[in-house]
């Protein structure tokens, strides 16, 4: 290891790939002699950067030099700035790549649900329709993991909190009935109870009429201002879905039946580099294999989006893509807002210096697949293939969209560490060992790796979409479902009556 790479010949910087000490030079295997200590995750300068020259990661700069920069010299927030503005008239310039050979592995274990889409857990959920009910659900969750606890073909009852469902209207309103009614209909649901107060605005009538193309034999609805005993009345209603699930079995799938999120949080300057683009090379697998998958948080495409455009399948996904981007920085300007104004204090400590450094490593978890289609917020998956979907860079609003739009697991990559858990099982991807080695009750794939041999992405990419599969059939359990932690979240936008 050389303790630093240069990702693009084009590049004018290098990144660390550990902690480097300030005096390092050419005759100790670096290409400059370093002015600055050098964090791992963080760049220093291959050459002079003059002042207002373009900074270079990936090929592409990711922001211009606020000073005239020396060779050797740390490149960050304090020498760098942001190029970008506002909304840009895309132009569609289709570039292509081909997939790789399918991969060995084409099946994974699954219950099959009606409409033969398979499920990869089979739990019951309780799905409430307003905030106000959330404390009943947590007690009902409480006494009917008591009453059914896990059992080989039977993983759980789930209940997901949520503050919404009452006091909105609008845009706002529908994007509540929207997710709801994707997370009760989601096929790693055995079984699902709607849980209403009764006089919500989301009230269970009202919210049928968003709740379409579910299966009327493994859903419940209980409004509880309409039953004396609450807990009584929806505990015999859980126990009839619970014996539905005892009675399903896993069955084979061929791997173009799973659909799996990509999703970062808490990124540092090494997720462009290990744990990111090991996520492309399991999307291209799996889209070689026939399979689906979802790249969403929209805010950290900018800078990289074209990368994304131009892989669009024809110019009606292109337009639509486009509109979806633009839409989301009007967003912005309707709350005045700046439209950059990314990334988090965590990701600048591990190194990311501009939106732009940001997003071009953030991309990457797509791969090199062409975009075959675009889901507006609350929508759920229509087709194969890579997919954008409408959602904020938030990373419980980015999990539960992807749950919401019937991913069946997540692939989430992270430098900095998180708990978080989603909807669905989570498989978190460390970008760095050190984080893999110290928080092991959080980590469930080590990507640092690559930093000790970077050419072993190949192997270790294989090695991702083996432990995904496993999972997927309920070999593995991820952290977040040995934790206990299942977080949502609903994309708010509008007031609140």
């Amino acid at each position: 290891m050389n303790g630093y790479t240069v990702i693009n010949s084009a590049d004018n910087v290098a990144v660390a790939l550990t902690s480097l000490a300030k005096g390092l030079d050419a005759a100790g295997g670096f290409p400059v002699e370093l002015r600055d200590d050098i964090p791992a995750g963080h760049k220093f300068s291959l050459r002079r950067i003059p002042r207002g020259a373009s900074v270079i990661k990936y090929g592409f700069p990711i922001g211009s030099a606020l000073e005239d920069i020396p060779e050797g010299s740390h490149v960050h927030t304090h020498n760098t700035k942001t190029n970008l503005k506002g909304e840009i008239e895309y132009a569609y310039r289709p570039c292509f790549f081909p997939l790789p050979p399918p991969p060995a592995r084409l099946e994974f274990a699954g219950y099959r649900r009606a409409g033969g889409e398979a499920g990869i857990r089979n739990e019951v959920w309780i799905i409430p329709t307003v905030g106000c009910v959330n404390e009943t659900g947590r007690a009902l969750e409480a006494a009917a993991r008591e009453r059914h606890p896990p059992a080989s073909h039977f993983d759980g009852v789930r209940f997901f909190a949520h503050p919404y469902g009452c006091s909105q209207m609008g845009d706002d309103q529908s994007a509540t009935q929207r997710i709801l009614a994707g997370l009760a209909s989601h096929p790693n649901a055995g079984g699902a109870l709607i849980l209403g107060l009764g006089c919500e605005n989301n009230n269970i009538t009202e919210f049928k009429k968003a709740f379409t193309g579910y299966d009327a034999a493994r859903v419940r609805f209980l409004n509880i201002q309409d039953t004396e005993d609450e807990l009584g009345a929806a505990l015999a209603l859980i126990g009839e879905l619970v014996t539905l699930c005892e009675h399903d079995r896993r069955e084979p799938f061929p791997a173009d039946a799973l659909r799996v999120g990509l999703k970062c949080g808490g990124s540092d300057g090494l997720s462009g580099i290990t744990a990111n683009p090991l996520l492309g090379k399991f999307s291209d697998s799996l889209l070689a294999a026939g399979g689906t998958t979802v790249l969403t948080e929209v805010p950290e495409m900018f800078g990289a989006e074209t990368l994304l455009l131009n892989r669009c399948k024809d110019a009606a996904i292109f337009a639509q893509a486009a509109d979806m981007i633009n839409g989301f920085k009007r967003y912005y300007e309707r709350h005045n807002q700046v439209i950059y104004e990314n990334p988090s204090p965590g990701n600048k400590a591990g190194g990311i210096t501009t939106l732009e450094d940001k997003s071009l490593g953030c991309v990457q978890k797509g791969g090199r697949g062409p975009v075959t289609g675009i889901l507006r917020y609350g929508d759920r998956l229509r087709e194969k293939g890579l997919n954008l979907l409408e959602g904020p860079g938030n990373d419980i609003v980015a999990v539960t969209a992807l749950a919401a739009a019937h991913v069946h697991l997540i692939l989430f990559t992270t430098g900095r560490g998180t708990p978080l858990g989603a909807p669905v099982p989570v498989i978190k991807v460390s970008t760095n060992t050190p984080l893999a080695l110290r928080k092991k009750n959080w980590i469930d794939f080590d990507a640092g790796r690559v930093c000790a041999d970077l050419t072993a992405a190949d192997n270790l990419a294989a090695e991702l979409y083996e432990q995904t599969l496993r999972t997927a059939s309920g070999e593995i359990k991820t952290k977040n479902e040995l934790n206990g932690f299942y977080d949502m979240a609903i994309f708010k936008n509008g007031i609140t009556l």
